[in-house]
């Protein structure tokens, strides 16, 4: 899928590995975890509450759009938490994942 982001500058930094979704990917040191998971698909998650594909809306930690979650459940804002390497990210709600199960 095409991203929404698409890097012009700083294209120099180390790259940084991570998993989005279970997929792997690869963002730069410095990044986001909004900018790595934009420059490589096309929205950041699914709303919780059922309106469709978000992409964040701040960029600044404020609005509470671009929760994204680590494989354990710990709760992320995108636009605020840098990427680490070998960090485990998923877009999908983790409770919204088990009330499906059953």
């Amino acid at each position: 899928m095409t991203p929404r982001f698409v890097r012009l500058a700083e294209t120099a930094r180390p790259p940084v590995r991570l998993l989005i979704d279970g997929h792997p990917v690869q963002a730069l040191a410095g990044d986001t975890l909004m900018v790595a998971v934009l420059n490589n698909v096309r929205h950041l998650r699914e709303s919780e509450f059922g309106d469709g594909k978000r992409a964040g809306f701040c960029l600044m930690g404020a609005c509470q759009d671009c929760w994204v979650w680590t494989v354990d459940g710990k709760r992320l804002r995108a636009c605020t938490t840098v990427v680490a390497e070998g960090m485990h990210i998923v877009t999908t709600q983790p409770e919204a994942t088990w009330a499906n199960l059953a």
